[in-house]
């Protein structure tokens, strides 16, 4: 598949952006993942999520403790889906149409920003559940692009605190509030009922 397609070539001669656009693509964007990509990838708290499915379009923030996504392979990225509201949008949306962006950015002040586009597939299997602390299932997602690019317009945010909410060994996330509200405590999964009453 094409990295621009006609509505990107078309607003790039318009003020002439091709030559550059060209440019980048040869000397940016890769296939395939380098460890200066892994090391950034695997000690993200955190990264956003683009899905569609026909007229529906969802960005979703994914955490986690540093290192729950992870790179399995030359051109692939795994996270773990994590406990939440039952609806289901970005997961729903990649059983529709399995093309999904992430976007990986860095506060800290250091320079980088990372979009990966590729295909997903959702993951059920306890075994491979089992490697990933807190997951209900895992996300599978097979790269076709991989393209850092300028951080400049990005703030930077000190004292970056993770979520007590956050799977890891050894602890056990408290049930967040939303959870307790009229709107929702009646109709939760059955595995929360159990655990909250």
């Amino acid at each position: 598949m094409a990295f621009y397609h006609k509505g990107n070539r078309n607003l790039q001669d318009r003020f002439d952006g091709r030559r550059l656009a060209n440019s980048l693509e040869k000397n940016r964007k890769h296939t395939e993942f380098t460890e200066e990509d892994r090391q950034f990838v695997e000690t993200a708290p955190f990264f956003f999520l683009a899905t569609t499915a026909h007229n529906m379009v969802d960005c979703s923030f994914k955490g986690g403790v540093p290192g729950f996504a992870k790179i399995t392979g030359p051109k692939s990225i795994a996270f773990p889906d994590y406990d939440g509201n039952s609806m289901y949008k970005s997961l729903g949306n990649i059983l529709e149409n399995k093309n999904v962006g992430l976007l990986f950015i860095n506060f800290s002040g250091a320079v980088e920003r990372m979009r990966i586009n590729g295909t997903a597939t959702i993951d059920h299997n306890i075994e491979r559940i089992e490697q990933f602390e807190g997951a209900k299932s895992v996300v599978d997602i097979t790269v076709s692009a991989i393209f850092p690019n300028c951080p400049r317009y990005i703030p930077t945010i000190s004292d970056l605190q993770l979520s007590e909410h956050s799977p890891k060994a050894g602890h056990t996330p408290p049930d967040p509030a939303w959870k307790f509200r009229d709107y929702a405590k009646p109709y939760l999964p059955t595995a929360d009922k159990k655990r909250i009453f």
